[in-house]
């Protein structure tokens, strides 16, 4: 009895969302604050704002995330946070003594009006931010956008930080996205497979996805420091992979420093991958090592040896639009029919690309930017699929309607392991195909009868 209240007919819904396929801006920006080493992110607004927004985080990494808040009360809603935010640099230095306190605004922060880059440039003047340390400041109002959002802003914050000294490192800037912390580690392997140095910002890995090694640290070793952050003015280029995350802040820096910068889709799956190594070898003037021809080949001969168990099959996504981009682009090539595809986060950008990549299945399919998980539900009443790609939230539309799930994406609530073992890449093509054959075989061996029961597949 979960959602079977959830009726069959669409009518169109402009003033409420049900379900939603996303969360707020803060905690993107929260969970990119935590990828830059020796930071603790700041909520400038309520105290109950900041501990939804680690609860949201920590619920899915299973990690303590550590952040701080302004706290605001009725007089700091009334004639603004400033005295707040000033106290708290001072606070959070001389008891904590982390490298950059990175800042982010709430509804309440925003709606009042309160100016980050003033009130820090006051704090730095009456000697709350010590010498040598940093304060790194986004505007992210929940009432706009989404988590997806925040971590966008958040990030293009952080190039306000680079500098260019005219010597060129050789380096390449690598913006990975709202992707896991083992993703990242992932995409630097891969790099320096090809041999290629980069600056990978932000940077999760060693922070998220830590060892337990008996010892506290209040910062983990993990996370781009701000000699890499200023360094990046002097790459010679810059891949963003994904444009809602990442291609603001690749944008900005080819604005700034003339740092050339080429926004790719995230490299899940076979195309996009092939897409991103062809850009690094590009960029650097390398050749792509036989190690990671023979992952792609590894990846192409499951394909070829797993095509009949995924031909046509009809598949329903939600997530976050550079995910789920690539993701649709992945199962296309599968010979699969992702027929509903929703994201919370607006852009009318993401129903063209999707269309572009659906547009030869037999099957037609419907797309939805800023769009619930409740229209996704009425979708597949309305035409039934065999997968269900989505995070923890599609488990209850997964259950009323008897469809296999595969969970993927933000917020994975009750399962473990995401951070550890990554989707992107080759090697995470494989993980991935792995995840949907097993659900559709799961499902196959639990609905044959006695006489189609078999050992072998």
């Amino acid at each position: 009895m979960l959602l079977r209240h959830t009726p069959k007919e669409i009518n169109e819904r402009k003033a409420v969302t049900i379900n939603p396929a996303k969360t707020c801006q803060p905690v993107g920006a929260m969970y990119a604050a935590l990828g830059i080493h020796g930071c603790l992110p700041h909520s400038h607004g309520s105290q109950g704002c900041c501990a939804y927004h680690r609860s949201a985080l920590t619920r899915h990494y299973k990690e303590p995330i550590p952040a701080a808040t302004s706290s605001f009360t009725e007089g700091a809603s009334v004639f603004g946070g400033q005295a707040n935010l000033v106290q708290a640099f001072n606070n959070i230095f001389t008891v904590y003594n982390p490298e950059v306190i990175a800042v982010h605004t709430t509804c309440l922060s925003e709606t009042i009006g309160d100016d980050l880059p003033q009130i820090r440039k006051k704090a730095r003047k009456e000697g709350k931010i010590p010498e040598g340390k940093y304060v790194i400041c986004a505007s992210t109002p929940s009432y706009v956008g989404s988590h997806v959002t925040g971590f966008s802003n958040m990030v293009k914050a952080m190039t306000e930080f680079s500098e260019k000294t005219g010597n060129k490192t050789g380096k390449v800037n690598l913006i990975p996205g709202w992707v896991e912390p083992c993703d990242m580690e992932e995409i630097k392997r891969l790099t320096t497979m090809l041999g290629i140095s980069s600056i990978v910002f932000p940077d999760t890995s060693g922070v998220l996805n830590a060892p337990l090694t008996g010892e506290y640290k209040m910062f983990p070793d993990g996370g781009t420091t701000m000699e890499e952050l200023k360094a990046t003015g002097d790459s010679v280029g810059t891949l963003a992979l994904g444009e809602w995350c990442s291609g603001d802040a690749a944008r900005q820096l080819d604005k700034k420093h003339k740092v050339p910068c080429t926004v790719l889709d995230m490299p899940f799956g076979l195309k996009a991958t092939d897409r991103f190594i062809n850009a690094l070898r590009n960029i650097a003037g390398v050749n792509v090592p036989d190690e990671i021809c023979t992952e792609r080949g590894q990846l192409v001969d499951l394909i070829s040896d797993m095509h009949q168990y995924l031909y046509h099959k009809k598949v329903a996504i939600a997530g976050d639009p550079d995910q789920v981009i690539a993701m649709t682009e992945f199962l296309v090539s599968l010979d699969m029919c992702p027929i509903h595809i929703v994201t919370g986060t607006p852009g009318k950008k993401f129903e063209k690309r999707i269309k572009e990549i659906t547009g030869e299945m037999p099957f037609a399919g419907n797309v939805k930017a800023k769009g619930d998980l409740f229209l996704l539900h009425q979708w597949i009443k309305n035409e039934p699929v065999d997968l269900l790609i989505c995070n923890t939230y599609g488990k209850y539309i997964s259950r009323d309607e008897d469809v296999p799930l595969v969970r993927w994406g933000f917020p994975i609530l009750d399962r473990q392991g995401h951070q550890y073992f990554p989707t992107v890449g080759y090697r995470g093509g494989l993980r991935l195909l792995e995840k949907m054959l097993s659900a559709l075989l799961d499902r196959k061996d639990r609905d044959d009868q006695e006489r189609d029961f078999e050992l072998v597949l």
